[in-house]
C-alpha cells in the first residue's frame, strides 16, 4: 500500500511538471481532469473546462468531415495523432501536435480517452520561415533561384503536355552599379524592393517573378498565345520604371535592358531558355540599354563561334602561334624605306591564318589582347634590332590596343622591354587611334608625355575616323598623323574624301607633324599624295606585309634599286 501510494505521488507529480498539455474525459467525453500545462496553453483553468466537452477548444479551421475521420480511428484502432488548429481562451488560434488513446476495462469497455498534445505553433513558425527562406529572395520577398527553377520545371512539363509555349525574360537593372557607389547600399537594397513592387503590379497571378542575385531579376509568362504578349509585358516594364524612385530622401531613375527566350523554340530545358534569354539581354545592353530583345539563334551561332576562338586565342598565346608580318613604309619623294609597320597575324596549324578582324575583337573582349599585345611589342622590338644592324635609321611602327594603352603598367612594362631587347627607343614608333586617347584626353596626355619621355615616336592612326578636338590634338605630344585608308581608297571617285586628304595633309604640314597614307594602292593614289606634299605611305602599290624573312630580301632588293640607305 506504501508502495502504491509513492507511485501515485510520483505520477501526479510528473503530470503536473511535464510540458505537454493533458485531458481526460470520461466515457462520454466529458472532462474529468487537466494539469497545469494544458492551462498554460490554452488559458483556461481547471475550473472551467471540468464537464465539458473538449470541442470548446475547437478552432473551427478543420471541418466535420475531419474529426468524423479522426474518431473513427480513435474507436476502431483506440488511438489517434496528428496536427490539429485549436482556439485558447483569448480566440487565437494554436497549432499542436495531438495524440489520443481510448482507455478500457478488463471487459473492453471504454471508460475514458487520454489526449496528450503540445503546442508546436512557434516550430511550426520557424519551419514556415525557414522554408521561405529556402524558396524567397529575402530583400525583395520574390521567389529566388532554386524556386523559379522549380516552377519552370514543373512548367515545362505541362506545356510540353498541352503543346503551350512560355516566354522567359532575363532584366538586368542598368547602371545599379552607379546608385549602390552614390547613394550607399541600403539605398541600393531599397531599390530593389520598390523594382521588384512595380514589376509585380503589371504582371496576373499566373506570372512568376524571381530575383536570381544582384540586379538581375527573371520573369516567367506561361500559356502565351503569342509572342506579342512577351513583348507588350517587356514595354509595360520599361513603362512601370520610368518613374523616379524616392530612396531615403533622394531621387534615382533606373532603366532595365531585357532579353526575351521562347519555349520550345528557343530551348527545351531551364539552361538553355535562361541561358538564351541571357544573350539577348547582352544584346540589348550593346544596343545602348533601356531596351529589349528576343533572342535570335543568329547570335547564338556567333557566341559560339566567339567561345571556340577565344579558347583558341589561350591556347595560341601557349604554343606560340602568332608571328608579325611587316608593310613597309616609303619616303613620298625620295622613295627611301622609312620604317616598317609590325602587323599580327595568327596561323593555326591546322586551317591557316585567322582574320585578324575576327580574333582581335575577342581578343579585347576577353582580356587576352594584353598578352598578346605585350608578345607583339616584345616580337617587334627584337625584329627592330636585328634590322638595325643592317638599316640603323629604320622605323619600327607598333598598333597599341586601347585596353593595352590604359592599363596603369604599361609604360613601365614596355620600358622594360626595351631595356631587354636594348633597342634604341627613338627607332619605335606607337601608334594609337583616335578613339584610344581621345576620351579620357587628360589621362591620355600623361601617359603619351612619359612615351615621349622614353624617346619613343607617337602616332595617331586611322586619323580622320574619329571626333577629333583640334584643341586637344595640338596639345598630344604627337609626331604622325596616319591617314585612314577608307578616305585613299576612294580618292579618285570622291571629290569630298580628296578634300579631307588634302585638309588633313595642311593641318598636319601646319602643325608641324609628319603625314603617313596608309593603304595606297595605285599610282594615281601615290600621285596625288606627292602634289599634296604627303610625307610618307605604305601600301599594296609599295608591298603587302611580310614575313621577317621576306621583309628583309625586300628591303635588301628596294635598297639596291632606289640607292642609297634607309631614310632617317
Amino acid at each position: 500500500m506504501l508502495k502504491q501510494n509513492i507511485l501515485s505521488k510520483i505520477a501526479q507529480n510528473v503530470i503536473n511538471h511535464i510540458h505537454e498539455g493533458l485531458i481526460i474525459t470520461d466515457e462520454k467525453g466529458k472532462i474529468v481532469f487537466v494539469n497545469p500545462a494544458f492551462e498554460m496553453v490554452t488559458g483556461y483553468v481547471a475550473e472551467e473546462v471540468i464537464g465539458e466537452n473538449p470541442n470548446i477548444l475547437q478552432s473551427g479551421v478543420h471541418n466535420k468531415e475531419f474529426y468524423e475521420s479522426m474518431w473513427n480511428e480513435i474507436i476502431h484502432r483506440g488511438f489517434w495523432e496528428g496536427e490539429i488548429w485549436n482556439k485558447r481562451k483569448n480566440g487565437e488560434l494554436f497549432v499542436e501536435w495531438l495524440k489520443i488513446h481510448s482507455i478500457k476495462d478488463s471487459e473492453g469497455a471504454i471508460t475514458n480517452y487520454v489526449a496528450i498534445f503540445s503546442d508546436i505553433t512557434e516550430r511550426k513558425k520557424n519551419i514556415e520561415q525557414l522554408k521561405k527562406m529556402a524558396h524567397y529572395d529575402i530583400l525583395t520577398g520574390v521567389p529566388n533561384r532554386y524556386l523559379l527553377t522549380k516552377r519552370i520545371e514543373s512548367l515545362i512539363q505541362t506545356s510540353r503536355k498541352y503543346n503551350q509555349q512560355f516566354a522567359v525574360l532575363f532584366l538586368d537593372l542598368d547602371r545599379f552599379k552607379y546608385v549602390n557607389d552614390t547613394l550607399g547600399h541600403l539605398a541600393g537594397d531599397l531599390l530593389l524592393k520598390k523594382v521588384a513592387q512595380r514589376l509585380k503590379g503589371i504582371l496576373q497571378r499566373k506570372d512568376t517573378i524571381a530575383r536570381i542575385g544582384g540586379d538581375e531579376f527573371i520573369i516567367v509568362l506561361p500559356n502565351l498565345r503569342h509572342i506579342r504578349e512577351a513583348i507588350q509585358i517587356a514595354e509595360a516594364i520599361h513603362e512601370a520604371l520610368k518613374a523616379a524612385f524616392r530612396l531615403n530622401g533622394h531621387e534615382a531613375y533606373i532603366s532595365v535592358s531585357i532579353g526575351i527566350s521562347f519555349y520550345p523554340h528557343d530551348g527545351e530545358d531551364i539552361e538553355t531558355l535562361i541561358r538564351n534569354a541571357d544573350r539577348a539581354m547582352y544584346q540589348a545592353k550593346v544596343s545602348g540599354r533601356n531596351h529589349f530583345e528576343v533572342y535570335h539563334s543568329e547570335s547564338h551561332d556567333q557566341d559560339q563561334q566567339g567561345f571556340f576562338l577565344e579558347n583558341l586565342l589561350r591556347k595560341a598565346v601557349i604554343h606560340k602561334e602568332f608571328e608579325l608580318h611587316y608593310q613597309p613604309q616609303i619616303h613620298i619623294e625620295t622613295k627611301q624605306i622609312y620604317g616598317v609597320e609590325a602587323l599580327l597575324r595568327w596561323k593555326r596549324p591546322d586551317i591557316g591564318f585567322v582574320s585578324p578582324g575576327q580574333f582581335i575583337p575577342i581578343a579585347e573582349e576577353s582580356g587576352m589582347i594584353i598578352p598578346i599585345s605585350e608578345w607583339v611589342l616584345l616580337q617587334a622590338c627584337e625584329d627592330l634590332k636585328r634590322l638595325s644592324l643592317t638599316y640603323p635609321h629604320l622605323k619600327m611602327s607598333v598598333n597599341i590596343s586601347a585596353i593595352h594603352f590604359q592599363q596603369a603598367d604599361f609604360v613601365k612594362k614596355l620600358e622594360q622591354m626595351i631595356e631587354q631587347s636594348n633597342v634604341n627607343p627613338r627607332f619605335l614608333e606607337l601608334e594609337l587611334t583616335e578613339s584610344t586617347i581621345m576620351p579620357r584626353a587628360e589621362k591620355s596626355i600623361e601617359q603619351l608625355v612619359k612615351l615621349k619621355q622614353l624617346g619613343l615616336k607617337i602616332a595617331v592612326d586611322d586619323f580622320g575616323t574619329g571626333f577629333s578636338s583640334l584643341s586637344y590634338l595640338r596639345r598630344f605630344p604627337i609626331d604622325i598623323l596616319k591617314i585612314d585608308q577608307s578616305f585613299i581608297k576612294s580618292l579618285s571617285s570622291s571629290y569630298d574624301d580628296a578634300s579631307i586628304v588634302t585638309a588633313i595633309i595642311k593641318m598636319g604640314q601646319n602643325l608641324r607633324l609628319s603625314i603617313i597614307a596608309e593603304g595606297v594602292e595605285t599610282e594615281k593614289q601615290f600621285k596625288f599624295l606627292r602634289q599634296q606634299g604627303c610625307d610618307y605611305a605604305q601600301g599594296y602599290y609599295i608591298s603587302k606585309p611580310l614575313p621577317f624573312a621576306e621583309l628583309q630580301e625586300f628591303l635588301k632588293e628596294w635598297t639596291a634599286i632606289i640607292g642609297g640607305n634607309t631614310d632617317g
